[in-house]
């Protein structure tokens, strides 16, 4: 029988001597949005509660994550400590218990001078304190199961099985397929392990078809449930090949922070941010930089079809020997925690981005391997030709001009894997202007098609949101503006690249009418991305040219973005009398005006002047008039251009143009919410759009929340927008009923069942 432990906690800051009721998952300190000591969270804390028990059963306590050493006493004694933030622990506090209630503490150290991964040296993320994930207590009575490792074939069902408090016993077992049995047996267990089997063909579990089981393992009435999924998955030289199929990974990687509670986030948080990544930004991977994270981030992506790529706790800096012996405890507990979720195809084993340590990475892998055969494992480095003691040569590339070529990072016979690029390169806002946006969406576009080009395995961008750093690191304000989203997950341009590649109809303009918004008033290119087989192009209501893919000097990537070079059509011919030929050319002159400006013109073009001049006794000045009236809008009024995508039978439309209308947006993930086992949280996006729907990404308005009823609001109450967008959290207090947030004017309606 399981036990929630999530509720009723007295929680001690260390500060004073007053307690105060907290509920998990919790941060030990709720942070500003930006600019902010870093400090602010490192401190020692205590917890306390209880729990019921009764003598002559077996109590195991487990943890999910505490941030970052927990030492734990039952009844005044000690129970056992743990020293990593990102993965759980149990302990067997059985000989602790006495009838009745049970007096629980937890004394929590957030400090960053630990020893122990991953601190040491500075860390380009803030690291937060408290126990910020679940906890819950198991009562057996007898022998039970500990640990079950499933290594299922397509069609025939395998799983070791680990009892404990062995005694001779009868293990019967379950597998199910959404709620149907498929499979079952029993076998009598004469040992501490046990392996059970039977031939079953199994469904594949795959990135487009995430097929998962469901297990449960019976000793008596102690069941153990867990979920698995069948399928292959490999890395090699030629690519990576998943049930024998070859598949780009095409992924981001991801903090597990968020503002104001950074690590303390509840199941449906967890889960959402995977529905966003597969959903939204149509990812087919994710790396969980630089930890292991939520065991419900980890499901979900094997319900969605998600392949993880995970990895030990670190960042750059490797330690003494207490130091070393703790990131090996780090690799066999990552391992033993996640090995059966399906959507898992990498162990990460080396620290992130550290120097070559022989002696280190020879014992991480080995533990790796000897735990779980199926898998391989990989190793995030900035180094080229760095020493491969794993399975997968996994490299940060940050080169600024897309994919740097293989052979000058490893061995040709090497699988390949870009763990990250950009990020750091090319830190991008959501207020930044135009050609910053366009830019970084650019640099996505470029590494994204030289890795369709290669025979590498794929690559993982950096990454898929913003996050709180240190000071040494991010924009002084305490924010890394590294990722395709903001902290509250609203995409930015760059964000569309990985979402025109989804089966959902989709289209984002990469440009703007306001040319005031560009240096000299230079637009240069303009594009769209889309996963539309072509749009078309109107301005001002008329109709100027269809556009496909292979308009795009991308050439590899699945939908890269359209460039748009024409916004005249045929105008020039029908409006100005102009022959289609010199029509043609002069078009040609005035994109390359846009593209360059007057001044900065390239020879080629100015040929093309010449010979225009030449040939149709134009003047200089009727040619800039021309650019004038077509091109720019200086001293005239702008014309809407509007972008029709045609997916299948659908349209989808959008339009750039002076705004005359704004209008405030509150979207929230979701409005029913559930008390289980915690409470719930919901996302509530802000955004500031104009008649067309586009986010106005220059608005500095200050946005107020406020709440009544039945939820309570996570973060400031009032919060400027930044980029025209924002957001905000609600959460349940632990009643039902109706709740209420006001963001300005608008009301948002919550249920909380």
């Amino acid at each position: 029988m399981r036990v929630y432990l999530n509720d009723n906690w007295t929680y001690f800051d260390g500060q004073n001597g007053e307690g105060k009721y907290v509920r998990l998952p919790h941060s030990n300190v709720q942070t500003p949005f930006n600019c902010f000591d870093e400090s602010v969270y490192q401190f020692e804390s205590r917890y306390e509660n209880s729990f019921h028990a009764q003598k002559g059963k077996t109590y195991l306590l487990t943890f999910e994550g505490v941030a970052h050493r927990a030492e734990v006493y039952v009844n005044g004694s000690f129970a056992g400590s743990h020293d990593c933030g990102y993965t759980a622990f149990t302990l067997d506090v059985t000989p602790l218990v006495v009838n009745g209630e049970n007096k629980l503490v937890v004394k929590v150290d957030s400090r960053e001078t630990l020893n122990q991964p991953p601190f040491g040296f500075v860390i380009d993320y803030l690291t937060y304190g408290g126990i910020y994930r679940e906890a819950y207590l198991d009562e057996y009575e007898g022998c039970y199961v500990s640990d079950v490792f499933v290594t299922a074939a397509h069609n025939r069902f395998s799983a070791q099985v680990t009892l404990a408090d062995f005694a001779p016993c009868k293990v019967c077992w379950q597998v199910s397929l959404g709620g149907e049995r498929v499979a079952e047996g029993s076998v009598l267990a004469q040992s501490a392990c046990v392996d059970i089997s039977h031939d079953v063909n199994f469904r594949l579990w795959d990135v487009n078809n995430p097929v998962v089981y469901d297990l449960a393992v019976c000793v008596g009435n102690n069941v153990y449930e867990t979920t698995f999924g069948v399928r292959t998955a490999r890395f090699t030289d030629k690519g990576f090949f998943l049930n024998g199929k070859k598949v780009k990974i095409v992924g981001l990687n991801r903090h597990q922070s968020y503002p104001y509670v950074g690590y303390a986030m509840p199941e449906s948080m967890q889960r959402l941010d995977a529905q966003i990544l597969k959903n939204k930004l149509c990812v087919n991977a994710v790396r969980t930089s630089h930890y292991p994270q939520s065991k419900y981030f980890l499901d979900e992506c094997d319900r969605l079809g998600l392949l993880v790529f995970t990895e030990i706790p670190g960042w750059q800096h490797i330690g003494d020997d207490e130091w070393r012996k703790k990131a090996v405890q780090n690799v066999k507990d990552m391992v033993l925690q996640y090995r059966n979720h399906p959507s898992v195809v990498l162990w990460g084993v080396r620290i992130n981005e550290s120097q070559d340590c022989d002696e280190l990475y020879t014992q991480t892998n080995e533990v790796a391997h000897s735990l779980d055969p199926t898998r391989q494992t990989g190793g995030v480095r900035y180094l080229q030709r760095s020493r491969l003691l794993e399975d997968v040569y996994t490299y940060n590339d940050f080169n600024r001009n897309g994919a740097t070529d293989k052979k000058f990072v490893c061995d040709k016979r090497a699988p390949y894997l870009i763990s990250e690029y950009n990020g750091h390169m090319f830190p991008t806002k959501s207020y930044d202007d135009f050609p910053h946006r366009r830019q970084h969406m650019l640099r996505y576009a470029k590494m994204l098609d030289d890795v369709f080009a290669a025979d590498t395995c794929g690559a993982f961008g950096w990454c898929f949101a913003d996050y709180n750093t240190h000071k040494d690191f991010g924009s002084g304000d305490r924010i890394c503006y590294h990722g395709v989203t903001d902290m509250f997950r609203n995409p930015k341009m760059a964000a569309g690249v990985f979402s025109a590649m989804g089966k959902q109809p989709f289209l984002q303009l990469c440009f703007t009418s306001d040319i005031g918004d560009y240096p000299e008033g230079v637009v240069g290119d303009m594009y769209c991305l889309t996963n539309a087989e072509y749009v078309e192009v109107y301005k001002g209501g008329v109709f100027i040219k269809r556009y496909t893919h292979k308009d795009s000097p991308f050439r590899h990537l699945p939908c890269p973005p359209i460039l748009i070079d024409d916004l005249i059509g045929n105008r020039l011919t029908e409006e100005e009398g102009i022959s289609p030929g010199y029509a043609k050319l002069i078009k040609r002159v005035l994109a390359d005006i846009r593209r360059y400006g007057a001044n900065f013109l390239p020879l080629k073009s100015k040929l093309k002047i010449l010979r225009i001049m030449a040939g149709t006794k134009m003047s200089l000045a009727q040619l800039t008039n021309l650019y004038g009236k077509y091109e720019s809008n200086w001293g005239s009024e702008a014309g809407a251009v509007t972008v029709k995508a045609f997916v299948g039978e659908q349209v989808v439309q959008q339009t750039t143009g002076a705004a005359h209308r704004w209008t405030l947006e509150a979207s929230p993930s979701k409005t029913v919410l559930q008390e289980t086992s915690t409470y719930d949280v919901a996302a509530v996006s802000v955004a500031l759009k104009d008649e067309y729907g586009n986010v106005c990404p220059y608005a500095c308005r200050a946005v107020t929340f406020r709440t009544e009823g039945v939820i309570e609001l996570v973060g400031q109450s009032t919060l400027p927008l930044y980029g025209g967008v924002g957001g905000t959290y609600v959460k349940t207090t632990g009643k039902k009923g109706e709740g209420t947030l006001y963001v300005n004017d608008i009301a948002i309606k919550f249920t909380v069942r």
